[in-house]
């Protein structure tokens, strides 16, 4: 008599004779008793995969890790930038005056006072972007925080990034960073 339906249905359509199924699940139960080599093979089979998905676990764990930190970098780069920002900015006063910059290709205006507009202009107050506006920073903390995450930091008037070439034919011309649009 066949065990499982399989072999019912073969035994039934006379591809495989009685004697055939049963020297099969004798055959079968007796690899189950003594654990032949296909058991062992499975059984490293199944350890290899186990190892495998260890591994890709571990590797998705720290890709969730990096990302954990790298959010909590940012969160704490914002409330750098919140603490530390110069609020002595104007809007619509006498005594304001607009610095234009350029952001991602797009020209933006800030109203600020004389004074800090001639320190973003010589350099010492830089202009960094935080959430949907733009804060101002003193530049040795804009330098920590462009030293941790860039990305950050806007308008950074440095007199050492502006090199001249000694081919530029334009050198003499020199362009004033102060220049009113």
């Amino acid at each position: 008599m066949a065990k499982n339906a399989l072999q019912a249905q073969l035994l039934k359509a006379g591809l495989v004779d009685s004697k055939k199924a049963k020297k099969l699940s004798k055959q079968s139960q007796h690899a189950k008793r003594t654990g032949d080599a296909s058991n062992i093979e499975t059984k490293k089979a199944l350890a290899e995969a186990q190892a495998k998905k260890i591994e890709k676990d571990q590797k998705l764990n720290q890709e969730k890790q990096q990302i954990l930190e790298q959010k909590t970098l940012h969160a704490n780069i914002i409330q750098m930038i919140k603490q530390h920002q110069i609020k002595e900015t104007v809007t619509g006063t006498e005594n304001d005056v607009s610095y234009q910059f350029v952001d991602q290709s797009k020209i933006k205006k800030i109203h600020v006072t004389q004074k800090l507009y001639d320190q973003i202009v010589a350099g010492h107050v830089v202009i960094a972007r935080l959430e949907e506006g733009y804060a101002l920073l003193p530049r040795p903390l804009a330098d920590r925080i462009d030293a941790k995450l860039e990305g950050f930091i806007v308008v950074s008037n440095d007199k050492s990034d502006t090199e001249l070439d000694d081919d530029d034919p334009y050198a003499a011309y020199v362009i004033p960073d102060d220049l009113m649009w």
